[in-house]
């Protein structure tokens, strides 16, 4: 039986999808079908498009409620879970806080006092009106972004898929998070490397997973530095500035948009962050500002 690769772009990654399977035909059925559901998540969620459905509930904001599906209100589900759970900094009506931070601008600069006051007014999840059927935003300006879950659903959605479609020796790889359905055809486990947050192309640690998933959340990806202070774009719901504690986190748990979730919140939280993770009985790799590495994967190098 043979390995097959899939390489896409998709949420603004480079991902592969690897599949056992017996013939060629049968992974690309797969392949086809757990890809083009990737795009239409993104379609439908995405903030830089139109006619996505956040779009349209971010353009009522201060007005009229809007009407929404299942699948839309069972993410809105997990993000009040994860914003109980993390103690609010987990909110996912905090990308109004963009307005104050430019990650992108030449040469870069801090927010004014003002500017954060004025796009933490936009800020609270809890003040957001809805049910399974319908969203309100009650404030002009405020908006809603799946960005710290929707890509890790997705990769989720394709090893669903994936075994549906009778295939259960599959990894999903969507920009880093990852997601096993099942160990390779021998029944060895997939070796994932967790990259290292201030070196680039090096792995700091590995990781097996025969099902399951990893996900990393780091402050890497987008950063400026100012007189040698790092502030990178995971930004703190309650006080508007970004987190510093730890470079990165990466779990392991038996989704992808768990992993995610976990991560992102132990990043948010800070020095409370490895007892976060402790408390929902999660293995993971925490990297400290300092370099040093904590929690369950610390010596698989």
């Amino acid at each position: 039986m043979p390995l097959f690769h899939f390489g896409f772009s998709a949420m603004a990654s480079v991902n592969e999808l690897q599949i056992w399977a017996d013939a060629e035909t049968d992974a690309r059925r797969c392949a086809d079908a757990a890809i083009a559901d990737v795009l239409r998540i993104e379609a439908k969620y995405s903030r830089y498009r139109d006619d996505s459905v956040v779009t349209r509930i971010n353009r009522e904001a201060g007005r009229a409620e809007v009407p929404i599906d299942a699948e839309t209100a069972a993410l809105l589900r997990y993000a009040d879970q994860c914003y109980r759970l993390s103690g609010t900094v987990f909110d996912i009506t905090s990308g109004a806080l963009r307005r104050a931070w430019d990650f992108r601008r030449t040469p870069p600069r801090l927010p004014t006092g003002a500017e954060l006051e004025t796009a933490a007014s936009a800020i609270g999840w809890c003040d957001v009106e809805w049910s399974e059927h319908a969203i309100r935003l009650p404030r002009p300006g405020m908006e809603i972004d799946f960005g710290g879950i929707c890509k890790e659903y997705a990769a989720d959605r394709m090893a669903t898929l994936c075994i549906e479609h009778g295939l259960e020796h599959v990894l999903v790889n969507l920009g880093g998070d990852v997601r096993a359905a099942g160990p390779q055809q021998d029944g060895a486990p997939w070796r994932i490397g967790i990259r290292h947050p201030r070196r680039a192309g090096e792995v700091i640690a590995t990781v097996e997973l025969a099902g399951g998933a990893l996900a990393t959340s780091g402050d890497y990806e987008r950063f400026f530095e100012i007189a040698g202070c790092r502030y990178c774009h995971l930004l703190n719901a309650r006080t508007g500035w970004p987190v510093r504690y730890w470079q990165s986190v990466s779990v392991v748990a038996p989704l992808c948009v768990v992993a995610g979730s976990c991560s992102t919140i132990a990043m948010l939280l800070e020095a409370a962050g490895e007892a976060f993770l402790e408390s929902q009985g999660v293995r993971y790799l925490a990297i400290t500002e300092d370099g040093t590495l904590t929690g369950p994967f610390a010596h698989h190098r």
